[in-house]
C-alpha cells in the first residue's frame, strides 16, 4: 500500500466528472487500499478518486473506526430529512464550511468484490457519502457552503 498525494484546492482536476469503473481489477483493488490509507493518514472521514489525481468513480469513507465504505460507481438513490453543519475537506485543509446535507442517504455502489450493493447512513456517514460523491462530478462543499466558519467555531467530533 502507499500514501498518496492529495490535490489541493485550485486544481483544475478537481473540477472534472470522473469516468465510470467498468471492471473490479486489481489496479481498482490497490487504488481503495492507497486512498483508504491515505485518507486514515490525513485523519479524513472520505476520500474520492478525484482527489487522488486518478478521474475514476470511486470512493472511500469511514466515519467508524475499522468500518471503511470502498465505493464503486456509487449513486446516491435515495434521501430523507436535512442537517446543517460543519463540513471540511482533504483538498481544502483548515478550512471548514456551514453546509446544509441530507440527514439519511441510500447510496447503491459496487464493492471490491464486484458486485452491487446498497447501503444506508446517517448523520456524519450521510454527510460523508454526498461529499464525496459531490467529488466526483466536479463538485466542492464550498459550492454549497451557507457561510465559511472561524476556527473558534469548530467543534471536534
Amino acid at each position: 500500500m502507499a500514501i498518496l498525494n492529495i490535490i489541493k484546492e485550485g486544481d483544475p482536476i478537481l473540477r472534472k466528472t470522473s469516468r465510470p469503473i467498468e471492471k473490479v481489477d486489481a489496479r481498482t483493488k490497490q487504488l481503495a487500499q492507497d486512498m483508504l490509507e491515505t485518507m486514515r493518514a490525513a485523519n479524513g472521514a472520505g476520500l474520492a478518486g478525484v482527489q487522488v489525481g486518478k478521474l475514476r468513480r470511486i470512493v472511500v469513507v469511514e466515519t467508524e473506526p475499522d468500518k471503511p465504505y470502498i465505493m464503486i460507481n456509487p449513486v446516491i438513490i435515495a434521501s430523507e430529512g436535512s442537517q446543517t453543519g460543519a463540513e471540511g475537506c482533504l483538498s481544502i485543509p483548515g478550512k471548514w464550511g456551514l453546509t446544509t446535507r441530507p440527514m439519511t442517504v441510500t447510496v447503491r455502489a459496487i464493492g471490491l468484490d464486484g458486485n452491487e450493493y446498497t447501503v444506508t447512513g446517517s448523520g456524519l456517514t450521510a454527510r460523508a457519502f454526498c461529499h464525496e460523491i459531490d467529488h466526483l462530478d466536479g463538485k466542492l462543499y464550498t459550492d454549497i457552503v451557507i457561510r465559511m466558519l472561524d476556527p473558534d467555531e469548530i467543534e471536534e467530533e
